[in-house]
């Protein structure tokens, strides 16, 4: 049985959770917390495989129990928030640096037109995060992480490369604090434009925008159709468009189907990099559930793009990224911490844009 403990103030969203998690014969709640406080508490006693937490309460946010707990009793922890104001939703991914492993909107009643997708997500996550390996995160890791870092051992050349000219990225569970660990590294006068795909909850991606760009020397933002794209900008798929680009560099949002249950998918983006850029892309496919992006990251790596997996050891989930891994689409596979370097060697042409899945 997967062992949950439900935090939040919301007397309605409680008992919602509580309906929905019951439902579940895997599942079993072993307390409800209605503060931060009792959150801490509660982990320590109950000793829960995941926690679903709540953002805004009295006495403790969700933020600050967030902290406490991956400090001293890790848990995996997911963050419920029904707000997507964007101050708010700046606290909401800073509980994500703290170690909370994924974020979703918090669900509403059966009456909604999204019920089901809602519910299977929950369920989905609880499970899948459950079996994730949540390490202690104590102040001096956060420090750390937003220090720079020395640089890692250079990816060994085979070849002189060629230019690129673009690079897409595509990450889910577990992806916010890689993007941040990547794009903290990025210099200002990077001389060309990152297009990313990342899966999440609806409504949080102005918020996301806003937290990566926090201490960086990028250009991050949504992005806008036909948008003409520049280097040293940032461009998020926005909520429920596709992203890719087009002959003239410019931007491309569309509402075509789902493709691997995604809207957007990094799929759709890595196929239009390999269609319009070739083997001018460069594609880095992260941490997430499912397999979107696998196939896309393969079609680039066969027009000649550069292609990099993240490694299995510093991935929440090696979904999508083992998935690529598996149909030999990624020219490199490496830690989370090596790929700014890598990207960056990339387009100065200190590496190279032809091998096999060095890094390991």
């Amino acid at each position: 049985m997967i062992k949950v403990l439900i935090v939040d103030d919301s007397h309605t969203t409680m008992e919602y959770l509580k309906y929905l998690l019951d439902s579940d014969d895997e599942i079993m709640i072993v307390g409800i917390a209605e503060n931060g406080e009792e959150a801490v508490e509660l982990s320590k006693r109950k000793r829960p495989d995941v926690i679903l937490m709540d953002i805004n309460m009295p006495r403790m946010d969700g933020f600050e129990a967030t902290r406490i707990i991956m400090e001293n009793n890790p848990v995996p922890i997911i963050i419920m928030s029904a707000t997507h104001d964007v101050k708010d939703t700046v606290i909401v991914f800073r509980a994500m640096e703290a170690g909370a492993v994924t974020l979703l909107n918090k669900p509403w009643g059966i009456d909604r037109p999204d019920y089901e997708r809602d519910s299977e997500e929950l369920l989905q996550n609880v499970k899948l995060m459950s079996e994730v390996k949540v390490i202690r995160r104590c102040k001096f890791m956060r420090e750390a992480a937003r220090k720079p870092r020395p640089k890692p051992p250079a990816v060994k050349p085979v070849a002189m490369p060629g230019e690129i000219n673009v690079i897409a990225i595509g990450a889910s569970a577990g992806g916010p604090p890689v993007l941040q660990e990547i794009l903290l590294k990025i210099p200002k006068n990077f001389p060309v434009p990152i297009l990313i795909v990342q899966h999440i909850s609806s409504g949080f991606i102005d918020g996301l925008t806003k937290w990566l760009g926090q201490g960086t020397d990028c250009a991050i933002h949504v992005a806008a159709h036909g948008e003409i794209l520049l280097p040293g900008h940032v461009y998020f798929a926005p909520d429920d468009y596709h992203m890719g680009v087009d002959g003239s560099g410019r931007v491309v949002l569309s509402r075509a189907k789902t493709e691997n249950n995604s809207r957007p998918s990094i799929s759709f983006l890595f196929r239009s990099m390999a269609d319009v850029y070739g083997a001018t892309a460069a594609g880095v496919l992260l941490t997430g559930m499912g397999k979107d992006g696998a196939d896309g990251l393969k079609l680039m790596k066969n027009k000649g793009a550069v292609t990099i997996a993240q490694d299995k050891e510093s991935s929440l989930v090696h979904g999508m990224a083992g998935e690529a891994i598996k149909l030999d689409a990624a020219v490199y596979e490496l830690p989370s911490e090596s790929i700014a370097d890598a990207l960056i060697d990339l387009v100065n042409k200190k590496i190279s844009t032809k091998g096999m899945n060095h890094g390991k």
